[in-house]
């Protein structure tokens, strides 16, 4: 039997920040991605990664790459594709079983922490995202290419999970914790700019995933966030749970938690924009729960 190579990069597992990651820009562990995303605008991260990434970036579209395609009336906006085709795409990318992967966005992270949650849903432990995010990097006046990066295929193999889901069934009706990580406008109903339905899973807590984050987008030391999600009832003793709009932003408030020492979350996939094709399944809202 083979013993793997030892990573020639130190493991990370939540975040890294722009400093350390350029440090390591030339080691051959490291495979880096470009998250970029508008919901409201698709073609967006594309474009921005053609306009400027960071070096050895690869892009990753969050609509083809990170979701298989939606099934109207059954699944949520961006349901998590097979593991089996992800891992495939993993393989066409390069990373391997040794690799660091590192996950950015332009600033907020939900999109590079949706990348972070699937590695770990395929068992790679050594997967960071980029603190602050590609704003980060060029206010740490580190330099951006337009060269697209080519890597040679890899044998990545699939381990057990790191993470844990839960389906809508286990959610009806909700035990424990449940955290929605969209604004407060959106839970309560008061508005909903992108389902064509407003409010929330009845028992849920607003867990806004922006209040993670500092004024420059960085996430807020871990002592803080440690005292934020336990105000609002995260304790090693309650099982929880956190969905948003359709499974991205979630990951952000899980990567959060992680980070802050606190025990992992499990991740409505589908979330609220699953939640809501059956329309058997309650829905609560600001007048509903007063």
């Amino acid at each position: 039997m083979t013993t793997p190579a030892t990573p020639a990069v130190p493991p990370f597992t939540t975040l890294i920040d722009a400093t350390t990651l350029a440090g390591l820009l030339k080691s051959p562990a490291l495979r880096l991605f470009d998250c970029r995303c508008s919901l409201l605008e698709p073609a967006a991260g594309a474009r921005q990664y053609a306009e400027g990434h960071i070096p050895g970036a690869q892009f990753v579209d969050l609509n083809h790459d990170l979701s298989k395609p939606v099934v109207p009336g059954h699944t949520g906006r961006h349901p998590l594709p097979d593991k089996a085709a992800f891992v495939a795409q993993l393989q066409r990318w390069g990373v391997s079983n040794n690799s660091l992967v590192v996950a950015y966005d332009a600033d907020s992270s939900p999109y590079a922490a949706r990348l972070w949650w699937m590695l770990r849903w395929v068992g790679h432990k050594n997967v960071a995202v980029l603190d602050g995010g590609y704003k980060a990097w060029l206010g740490a006046n580190q330099p951006s290419t337009q060269t697209v990066p080519t890597f040679t295929s890899s044998n990545f193999s699939q381990g057990p999970a790191l993470t844990r889901e839960v389906t809508a069934a286990d959610l009806q009706p909700a035990t424990g914790l449940l955290l929605d990580a969209r604004e407060l406008a959106r839970f309560e109903g008061r508005a909903e700019p992108i389902d064509p339905i407003a409010g929330h899973i009845p028992g849920a807590v607003c867990a806004p995933f922006s209040a993670n984050l500092d004024a420059s987008s960085c996430f807020k030391p871990a002592a803080e966030l440690r005292a934020r999600f336990k105000a609002l009832g995260a304790d090693a003793s309650t099982p929880i749970s956190c969905y948003c709009g359709s499974g991205v932003t979630a990951a952000q408030n899980l990567l959060a938690m992680v980070h802050a020492g606190l025990p992992e979350p499990a991740l409505y996939a589908g979330s609220w924009s699953e939640w809501i094709t059956d329309p058997k399944r309650p829905v609560a809202t600001f007048l509903t729960e007063q």
